[in-house]
């Protein structure tokens, strides 16, 4: 979905978002309050210029306006591949901008992460995955790694891996399958002006995704591992 449709339909209200260099930045009013709203758009490859634009814009919400609620939109073709971003550590740029979120959501924003088109490896992670809650259109297409790249670095058949993901939502991408494991909270359809501003209102700091995960049945050791952390005791495989 391009990003100027989907902000209609979230924001009816109105919203000064633009676009610069596939960075998307601006306001919008959703139910009577003010949100910022942070982003990419044109599966955006993460770079270090957009990584540190991103990050910029979330200080400065902080800085300037406390406590106002961010809207990260996902989309993202993953890391840059390039040899110039490599040696500027563009490891250390996006791991910046993730903590710039976490700033922002120990400084009492709510941070909700909405993946409209595409969410691919480190571009997610360090931004919607780093939200008090992220959620993702049907039509998205999330995951980690391609099933034929997943192939080249494990020297799993890729035939194999795909066998796989028929059962196991780990490899297998798709908004469904991020659903079962935890990864997203919902999938959101139809009026988006309705279930933006319930998301807000339901934020918090708590992390449940490992308890969801194992809830849905697509991670089953996850939960059960951080409560044998917690408690000293071991975990067996099922």
């Amino acid at each position: 979905m391009e990003w100027h449709k989907l902000a209609a339909q979230l924001f009816p209200a109105g919203h000064t978002i633009t676009e610069q260099d596939h960075f998307l930045s601006g306001s919008a009013q959703v139910a009577g309050k003010t949100v910022a709203v942070i982003g990419t758009t044109n599966h955006a490859p993460i770079g270090v210029e957009i990584a540190l634009a991103q990050a910029q814009a979330v200080l400065h919400v902080v800085h300037n306006y406390p406590q106002r609620p961010i809207l990260i939109l996902v989309d993202t073709q993953g890391q840059r591949l390039r040899h110039r971003d490599e040696m500027l550590g563009i490891n250390s740029y996006m791991a910046h901008l993730g903590k710039c979120i976490e700033l922002a959501r120990r400084s009492r924003h709510k941070v909700i992460g909405l993946v409209y088109d595409q969410a691919l490896s480190g571009g997610f992670i360090t931004s919607g995955m780093m939200a008090d809650a992220c959620y993702a259109l049907p039509q998205s297409t999330i995951r980690v790694m391609g099933l034929a790249a997943m192939a080249r670095i494990t020297k799993v058949p890729e035939d194999r891996l795909t066998e796989l993901a028929k059962d196991n939502p780990v490899f297998a991408p798709g908004p469904d399958n991020y659903l079962r494991m935890g990864g997203i909270e919902a999938i959101w359809d139809g009026d988006l002006a309705t279930q933006l501003p319930e998301a807000l209102a339901e934020a918090n700091t708590v992390d449940r995704r490992a308890e969801l995960g194992l809830a849905r049945g697509g991670r089953k050791l996850a939960q059960r591992v951080v409560e044998a952390v917690v408690s000293g005791t071991h975990v067996r495989a099922a």
